[in-house]
């Protein structure tokens, strides 16, 4: 089947109104997921540093939550924030070790001399490295640049996964093709891993991501290279972080 007519069976990146900014709820989301024929999805809040995010326990509180709701597979996360290019988070491990799938993100509005391209490259590197994180989010953002192969080549030896956010082909993230496209490729070259995600912050965009799907298509991007292409598939993953996290010594 073509890219653009497919779905990621799971979104591995939304939002529900606890993050403060978003305006729909777990089973809203869960709900517009079903109806779309999907499988599962990462409830991956913000973390507190963001003004009205989920405060930073929020990985403990989701243990509250059934697995699966609508029946929809909820996989517990969350999308910390990186504050500095000391890499300061603002999530603290005992409570990052809690998530079943972690984002690290720089998000613009908070996070100081993003024009330093060395500094931030350095940073990324620091969050792939970081055994709990799972994927880097929207870091093709060129508003915050980076050495894209350095990024790529790191995410591989380590395992992880890079986020292809699907509102990097919106008005959300004007400006934002260029760099996604040599963003993309960079991934394709080096055969990395990728997830592509919605980043929703209500619940119509839960799964859709059709303008990053058609742009995949258009440059020709492994199927078998997106993760969450298919649930089976993302929890190979998960098994691999599971053994992964088992492996660092005590």
């Amino acid at each position: 089947m073509q890219l653009s007519k497919m779905i990621p069976e799971v979104d591995t990146h939304t939002h529900t109104v606890i993050s403060g900014h978003a305006w729909s709820t777990l089973t809203e989301n869960c709900l517009a997921a079903r109806t779309r024929g999907m499988k599962g999805l990462c409830l991956t809040e913000h973390g507190p540093a963001i003004e009205g995010g989920a405060p930073a326990y929020i990985p403990h509180s989701q243990r509250m939550l059934p697995e699966t709701v609508e029946g929809i597979r909820v996989y517990k996360g969350v999308e910390l924030n990186i504050l500095d290019h000391r890499g300061t988070v603002d999530i603290p491990l005992e409570y990052l070790k809690l998530c079943e799938f972690a984002i690290a993100s720089i998000h613009t509005h908070m996070f100081p001399e993003r024009d330093k391209r060395e500094e931030n490259t350095e940073v990324y590197l620091k969050m792939l490295r970081n055994p709990y994180l799972d994927i880097l989010g929207h870091a093709d953002d060129p508003t915050v640049p980076c050495d894209f192969e350095a990024m790529v080549r790191t995410a591989g030896e380590e395992g992880k996964l890079l986020e292809l956010n699907n509102n990097s082909t919106t008005a959300h993230r004007p400006g934002s093709l260029p760099s996604l496209r040599k963003y993309i490729l960079c991934c394709k070259a080096h055969r990395q891993r990728v997830c592509v995600a919605s980043d929703a912050h209500f619940h119509t965009m839960v799964g859709s991501v059709e303008p990053m799907m058609t742009l995949l298509e258009e440059l020709d991007f492994p199927q078998e290279l997106i993760v969450n292409l298919t649930k089976e598939r993302f929890d190979n993953y998960l098994k691999e972080r599971i053994r992964r996290i088992r492996a660092i010594p005590d």
